[in-house]
């Protein structure tokens, strides 16, 4: 019999004597229970299969999702390297190109009759203030005769420097000259197209010889010295018979004008051995062309004189226009999450919340239209008001400054602080709010102490991404900063911010579609471009300094 099987336990045995009828019993059976075997084995085989092509198909559609978000962040990389090997290759180029305008501007004598224009510029100044406190004493009610007198001492000042004047004027042809002289001899184009110093109203050189050119204008020393000597003894005469005041607050700044000059004649005999001492050939230092540009205060450019590019005016202007911002944009963005996420009332939730984050889609062209027609208007109007006399630098004379761009940049900077400070005060745990107003805590007594702190991290980054925003933001302040490439008189107090200024952004948007590839002037911008990406970068770097710590210690 097979192994397994017994006759007993197959009914078409049963009862048979035969044992042929049975062999052939029993191999009838173990045929159809081979066969029930093998249909009870073959579904268990394809189950298999099955979930084997199952598990593939799991398996590849992960690696597709895998691999289409790996590619857009590697594409992310990739476009992130490019731009920052671009900045980097034009950025880097400007200062090779600096360095040789340093030295030319030496070579050439442009640093000498700067010496001798600075004190043109300070004489000047001084005259411009004479009519600074010629404007209070007519404020003041003064007399016809004693303004006259004032005016006869104003214009006599001014007569002390017309010997300066006429000294900068043939030393300012002389150096001219003398540059294109010198570019002739290396080879350059007389128009000067490297650092687009050329203009088409500038005094065309004749042929000079360098050095005889060099030798003529360094006798400018020897008539500076004599007109200093003159113009100190007839300054002296003149404040020794001062113009008569009536009204306190001008001989208040008479009294600091006369200081003023005083100090001015003092260092007069030191300019004259600067000129002595100035030396053509020294060496310019390789730095200067790197300090010139981080630390120099003027931003000038197309010149017929020389071009200086000194990022410290669109350094501050950019500054000063964020502070505003965040001055503003930060306790409305940071109250308003804290009053939608913890003390509005739903139907006050689904109003406020829209409404503030349906700011973000307004075109910043829009916003900066908004600022000139509206903003800007109303600020100037509000200084020109008799109620607001009490002010110290109002009125104000211009109606686009820090001020007007400032709280345009706020409008835009709240949505984004307002968002992210309501998603951070949302994550707070529940658990921490509860645990306040079982301790007996007041409402306010637990956001101050409990949900502001707990979610001080989040709020941090929003505070630092509208910064971020603010300071990246180009056609507002192009638009409503004034667009004026000075640094701000800081003596004004409050007042310097409203006045106008010039950012980075801004000189970028406005500059680069007017210059030429590859020259000065266009490094240069991408300089500034560069040094606004390194900034962004340290906000960056510091949000996630911030965040870290404020995390761990609230653990």
């Amino acid at each position: 019999m097979w192994p397994g099987y017994h006759a007993s336990s197959l009914p078409c045995c049963r009862g048979l004597l035969s044992q042929k009828r049975n062999i052939k019993c029993i191999a009838g059976c173990a045929t159809v229970s081979h066969r029930a075997t093998v249909e009870t084995v073959a579904p268990r085989l394809s189950i298999l299969l099955e979930k084997s092509a199952s598990r593939r198909r799991r398996i590849s559609t992960e690696a597709a999702i895998k691999a289409f978000f790996g590619s857009n962040a590697l594409v992310a990389i990739v476009v992130l390297a490019l731009i920052t090997i671009f900045l980097f290759r034009d950025g880097f180029g400007f200062f090779g190109q600096n360095l040789a305008s340093l030295r030319l501007y030496r070579r050439a004598g442009l640093e000498y009759v700067d010496i001798i224009r600075a004190q043109a510029e300070g004489h000047a100044a001084l005259s411009r203030e004479l009519s600074n406190i010629r404007l209070r004493a007519v404020r003041a009610h003064a007399d016809q005769p004693m303004l006259e007198k004032f005016d006869q001492f104003a214009a006599e000042f001014s007569d002390t420097g017309d010997d300066l004047n006429g000294l900068l004027s043939d030393a300012n042809d002389q150096a001219v000259a003398l540059r294109e002289a010198l570019l002739r001899v290396g080879g350059h184009s007389m128009s000067y197209t490297d650092s687009e110093a050329s203009d088409e109203t500038a005094p065309v050189a004749a042929e000079i010889n360098p050095i005889e050119g060099m030798a003529a204008l360094r006798s400018a020393q020897t008539t500076f010295a004599q007109i200093i000597v003159s113009m100190k003894g007839k300054i002296d005469s003149l404040l020794a018979r001062p113009p008569p005041l009536t009204s306190e607050e001008a001989r208040r700044s008479f009294g600091r004008w006369k200081a003023k000059t005083q100090d001015y004649l003092e260092q007069l005999p030191t300019v004259s051995q600067e000129l002595r001492a100035w030396d053509p050939n020294k060496p310019v230092p390789a730095y200067r062309a790197i300090t010139t540009f981080l630390f120099g205060a003027s931003w000038t450019t197309a010149s017929f004189w020389q071009d200086w590019y000194g990022i410290i005016p669109l350094l501050v202007g950019s500054i000063m226009v964020s502070v505003v911002a965040l001055l503003i944009a930060v306790p409305l963005g940071v109250s308003g999450a804290i009053y939608v996420s913890e003390v509005a009332a739903p139907a006050e939730k689904s109003l406020i919340k829209p409404y503030i984050e349906f700011i973000s889609a307004i075109p910043s062209v829009v916003l900066g239209f908004f600022g000139i027609a509206v903003l800007g208007q109303a600020v100037r109007a509000l200084s020109q008001a008799s109620f607001m006399r009490w002010v110290p630098f109002f009125p104000i004379s211009e109606r686009l400054n820090v001020f007007t761009a400032g709280c345009l940049l706020a409008l835009m900077a709240v949505p984004t602080i307002f968002t992210l400070a309501e998603d951070a005060l949302r994550n707070v745990p529940r658990g921490f709010k509860e645990a306040s107003y079982a301790l007996g805590a007041n409402r306010l007594q637990t956001i101050v102490r409990v949900l502001v702190p707990a979610s001080l991290s989040g709020i941090v980054s929003a505070i630092l991404l509208g910064l971020g925003r603010v300071i990246g933001e180009t056609m507002v302040v192009l638009l409503c900063a004034g667009n004026r490439i000075a640094i701000p008189d800081f003596t004004e107090g409050l007042g310097a911010f409203f006045q106008p200024v010039h950012t980075m952004t801004g000189i970028i948007a406005q500059e680069m579609g007017e210059v030429v590839r590859g020259s000065i002037h266009y490094r240069a911008l991408f300089m500034v471009g560069l040094v606004l990406f390194a900034i962004t970068l340290a906000i960056n770097y510091g949000a996630q300094k911030l965040v870290t710590r404020y995390r761990m210690s609230i653990g």
